[in-house]
């Protein structure tokens, strides 16, 4: 019993340190749509189906489910190149990495629209987050 109590503190706590109020999360949105718009958009495409055989989708991303939230904002703010599989198929390419005039709460934005669009698992990131990747470069 104990055991499953503290698993549930853990859970909670875990939840709270990413939880967003609705209206943080409602302009996180809006502005990653918007940074999606302009830069994601192109390769993965408006519904996040990306291009066959080119570019990995987005949506219902079984890679976006499985991959630690920190190695996917890694991939987003450092780039990412070589085999990915997503849903099933392979993938080898080139992702670069988001310019230097998108700020740390815009790649925050962009990956909170992105894990709450298209079937993907949700959540909210944070600026900190993403300055932690930075700082790792």
């Amino acid at each position: 019993m104990k055991i499953i109590l503290s698993g549930i503190a853990i859970g909670i706590a875990l939840m709270a340190a990413t939880n967003a109020s609705a209206d943080e999360k409602k302009e996180l949105m809006a502005k990653g749509q918007k940074v999606y718009t302009e830069y994601c958009k192109t390769c993965h495409q408006a519904n996040g189906q990306g291009m066959s055989n080119v570019y990995p989708p987005l949506a219902a991303s079984d890679y976006i489910k499985l991959m630690p939230r920190k190695t996917i904002a890694s991939e987003i703010v450092n780039g990412k190149a070589g085999k990915v599989k997503v849903n099933g198929k392979e993938y080898n390419g080139v992702m670069a990495a988001i310019p230097a005039k998108y700020t740390d709460t815009d790649v925050a934005a962009v990956l909170t629209y992105v894990y709450n669009s298209w079937g993907n698992p949700g959540g909210v990131f944070t600026a900190k987050e993403i300055a932690k990747v930075r700082k790792k470069k």
